[in-house]
């Protein structure tokens, strides 16, 4: 008898308490891209992707700018990115 791999259930937060938790990493990154310390067109980046059942908790999210994030999804990582 094959076993059945259970899925694993990931936290996701409805849309007003994922704004809420934005703001939270936004505060503990001191409105910085953690990568370029850059201040402006920021955004937040799962570290464990969403796509890899990365869960919505301020452990797993991060600051990035415009520029650093893009640059993180197309694999071309800067030496110093965090992970």
């Amino acid at each position: 008898m094959t076993e059945l791999k259970q899925k694993r259930t990931r936290l996701r937060l409805d849309p007003e308490a994922y704004v809420k938790l934005t703001k939270q990493v936004l505060a503990r990154d001191g409105w910085r891209c953690q990568n370029c310390g850059a201040s402006d067109q920021l955004q937040i980046h799962h570290l464990n992707w969403r796509s890899r059942l990365g869960v919505d908790c301020i452990e797993n999210l991060i600051t990035l700018c415009a520029n650093c994030h893009a640059r993180l999804h197309r694999n071309v990582r800067a030496p110093h990115m965090r992970s």
